[in-house]
């Protein structure tokens, strides 16, 4: 629930800013891209901390090396969030975190559905709206700058 929390609070509040003044946060694609970036910054911090032992017993037991996919996970997801702040990675960021959103929704129907999961908002269809309401915010970004590109970029 935090990672949507932080899509919504940060994104509100790059959208305020604008709204009071801030040029350069006036536009949704630009609110959207500092949520997202925030919600992957979360994430992919926790992947090093906090509940790195719970994403390692996430991981389908169909997969080998589950630390490491835990922690490869967490580096594209921080490098995701880089990308979606720096105008010329956008669209390669936006793509990139789409597909591992796409990705890693296995491990979160294998969460689900282990036994693991505890509170209500962890069983499968939260988890899948919220992986839906993630993936569409991440395609939003990557198509609304595929279409409004410049000849150079």
């Amino acid at each position: 629930m935090e990672p949507l929390i932080t899509l919504i609070v940060v994104t509100l509040a790059i959208l305020a800013l604008g709204a009071a003044g801030v040029k350069r946060l006036r536009t949704w694609p630009i609110a959207l891209r500092g949520g997202v970036a925030a919600m992957f910054v979360l994430t992919g911090t926790v992947h090093f901390v906090w509940m790195r032992e719970e994403l390692i017993s996430m991981v389908p037991p169909i997969l080998p090396y589950p630390g490491f996919i835990v922690t490869l996970t967490g580096v594209l997801e921080l490098a995701g969030a880089i990308g979606l702040l720096w105008r010329p990675t956008v669209i390669w960021a936006a793509g990139g975190l789409s597909l591992l959103l796409i990705c890693m929704f296995p491990a979160n129907v294998n969460y689900a559905l282990s036994g693991m999961a505890t509170a209500a908002h962890d069983a499968v269809l939260p988890r899948t709206l919220m992986q839906i309401v993630f993936l569409s915010a991440t395609l939003a970004i990557m198509v609304y700058y595929l279409r409004h590109r410049t000849p150079n970029s």
